[in-house]
């Protein structure tokens, strides 16, 4: 084996790479060149602690990006602060690294990396437009890659503003912006294309956190398929794969499959080391999506009860794989706590409740504005493969000896009882939001019970279960294709009460079947084929649905934009709630006000009474309110307004006007 480490081959790649044009395939490569040099430390830690796999290099690389953060705060200097500590790291690590045997690359990685190369090159095709929260994420990460004096405070979108509690430590837009600065593009690019560049990625790590779990490379593709289907496949055109590069969708389908991945390692490998990836991740979690880390600890502390329940195993690594991740989420959360003291309706108001409810009504059983509950319709609406998923859960009775057996049961119960109970379910809403307790339902196991149900087919009928595997695949399809988008209809509630009901059965009938008849399962090739077919119709559909983004992919016009980037960074520009939430992304600048959803209601950013002088300036023209906000500039959006005050203009196009104030 080579003692050079391959992961190095990155830093070459990058610099042929930078004599690429910044556009088409050179912008691709450059993007996909970078990628890989920040997670060179973390591969380099992974090697020296014989840690192979990417999912100890993606999370090991965070909790040095996250050091390196830290410095450039703490000393407020560029985020080249952070680029350094990451290479001094990886310094250190080659030392050891270098002393280790290479771990051979299984032929299986190469192929779902290439599996998931051709997603990304759709990806890449069909790919997203700059609307939404990307603009809002954008905003940071431009801040972080240009501005030369960095604090938590600097990546607002107000100069006198604060952080938002939900990104306050902007671990990911870290890195989205040392992407830009190593690649030599503009962050703009990043948000755009990176998704497409991390599907190979997420790919990996989905089969990565399967084959851990069932200890086999087709349990591990089962899973794998069963992923892309509910995640990209059903919903089509590329399904939220295309918004990977954005914290919440990073969070969910890359951070919490390499979080799974490095814990079941830990418990089927019983190395302390593993533990450092499971709380490197945690941590990285906690900082990119608080509420996620919260809500992984359901799953995985059930996995742990059913597991000492039906084998009477791996106490010790379980509790030391829950503490690896509850520590961090812990201590992040105590640190957020006066951000989250500080932002109105933290404790929701009996008016905010209903306004939750009514908003949400479609994907809620309500009683009474303190009774209600997730519908049971929710779970399955991301089609065929989430409705057999459910209904296979309590077909972890068959293999109650298995891990996979009891993360499916004992992951699925917590998130099934606290979302389906009108007395647990408004607790947890109060103390997360209702926005966000709806998405717990997401952090149920579907795709290790559906890989499950098929290894326990495979055993019951072996290369039978292939024709049936299509059968089901085919009628589920037919029946509940999805429901992506608002609620209309959702999947079979039954399904749901199975999952539950069956779930709950399951535990007893678990240890009575083991006993007399030992598990019932095959986690070889046709349990990985049946999977295969039976998402087969789901793959036919959804490679038909790839749309062209039909508005531009830039939401300002080009003359504009380039004339904002030529203000000084940090100044404040005033402008309508929308234009100025543009002008914020795609401009390292600050703006007076924002769209209040995508605000913190914080005492320093005060939305509200922002857009009422927003609306006042509109509506009067007086340039005292841009002025006692600092601004030094103003956008006229002619759409918008009719203001034409006698300003100096520095810029004019068929719809924009700027003004020197």
């Amino acid at each position: 084996m080579s003692r050079i480490p391959l992961v190095l081959a990155a830093l070459p790649l990058l610099l042929v790479a930078r004599l690429l044009p910044d556009e088409g395939l050179g912008l691709a490569f450059r993007l996909a060149a970078a990628s890989a040099c920040l997670l060179v430390p973390g591969a380099l830690l992974g090697r020296a602690l014989r840690l192979p796999g990417a999912a100890a290099a993606l999370t090991l690389s965070l909790g040095v990006l996250f050091a390196g953060l830290v410095a450039s705060f703490a000393l407020e200097t560029s985020i080249i602060v952070a680029l350094a500590v990451m290479a001094a790291v990886a310094v250190v690590a080659l030392v050891f690294a270098a002393r280790t045997a290479a771990v051979a690359l299984h032929w299986a990685i190469g192929a779902v990396a290439a599996a998931g190369a051709v997603f990304g090159v759709l990806i890449w095709r069909f790919g997203p437009v700059l609307n939404g929260d990307a603009l809002f994420h954008l905003a940071r990460a431009r801040k972080l890659a240009v501005f030369d004096q960095l604090s938590i405070d600097a990546v607002a979108e107000f100069a006198d503003g604060g952080p938002h509690p939900g990104y306050a430590f902007p671990l990911w837009h870290g890195a989205l912006a040392l992407v830009a600065r190593l690649a030599g593009v503009d962050t703009a690019d990043v948000v755009l294309h990176e998704a497409a560049i991390l599907v190979p990625l997420a790919f990996v790590l989905a089969f990565e956190a399967g084959r851990a779990l069932f200890g086999s490379v087709w349990g591990g593709v089962a899973a794998l398929v069963g992923q892309v289907a509910i995640t990209g496949l059903a919903p089509g055109n590329g399904g939220t794969y295309d918004a990977l590069a954005l914290p919440a969708t990073a969070a969910r389908q890359l951070l919490v499959p390499a979080i799974l991945a490095s814990m079941f390692l830990l418990v089927r490998e019983r190395r302390a080391a593993q533990a450092l990836p499971v709380a490197a991740g945690s941590l990285a979690l906690a900082l990119v999506h608080p509420t996620y880390a919260l809500f992984l600890l359901l799953p995985l502390g059930g996995f742990a009860l059913v597991r000492l329940v039906w084998a009477r195993k791996d106490a010790l690594t379980l509790a030391g794989g829950l503490v690896a991740v509850g520590l961090p989420t812990a201590a992040v959360f105590l640190w957020l706590a006066p951000i989250v003291e500080d932002t109105a309706g933290h404790t929701p108001s009996e008016g905010e409740i209903d306004r939750a409810l009514e908003r949400y009504s479609s994907e809620l059983d309500v009683s009474s504005a303190d009774r209600y509950s997730l519908a049971p319709e929710v779970f399955g609406r991301s089609g065929a493969v989430a409705v057999a998923a459910l209904a296979a859960i309590p077909l972890g009775a068959l293999a109650s000896r298995s891990r996979w057996a009891a993360f499916a049961v004992g992951g699925s119960l917590p998130v099934l009882a606290l979302t389906l109970s009108q007395l647990l379910f408004p607790a947890f809403a109060d103390l997360v939001s209702l926005s966000q307790a709806r998405r717990v339902a997401g952090f149920l196991p579907f795709t290790f019970a559906f890989a499950g149900g098929c290894a326990v087919l495979a055993g019951l009928l072996r290369g039978a279960a292939l024709p049936v595997a299509l059968a089901a695949g085919l009628w589920l399809h037919y029946r509940w294709p999805g429901d992506f988008g608002g609620l209309d209809h959702g999947g079979p509630a039954l399904a749901t009460w199975i999952a539950l009901v069956g779930g709950l059965l399951a535990v007893p009938a678990g240890l009575a079947i083991a006993w007399k008849l030992g598990g019932i399962e095959r986690r070889g090739l046709f349990a990985g084929l049946a999977a295969a077919l039976f998402v087969l119709p789901v793959a036919f559909d959804g490679a038909r649905e790839w749309r062209s983004p039909d508005t531009p992919r830039t939401p300002l016009t080009p003359g504009l934009v380039d004339a904002l980037r030529d203000l000084p960074q940090r100044g404040i520009v005033f402008s309508d709630l929308e234009t100025s939430y543009r002008i914020a992304a795609l401009a390292p600048v600050y703006v007076a006000a924002g769209p209040p959803a995508h605000v913190a209601d914080t005492e320093d950013n005060r939305p509200y009474a922002r857009r009422r002088d927003v609306i006042r300036f509109l509506r009067t023209g007086d340039l005292g309110i841009p002025r006692r906000y600092g601004a030094r500039w103003l956008v006229v959006d002619r759409k918008r307004s009719l203001l034409r005050p006698a300003l100096r203009v520095l810029h004019a196009d068929d719809r924009y006007l700027l003004y020197a104030l």
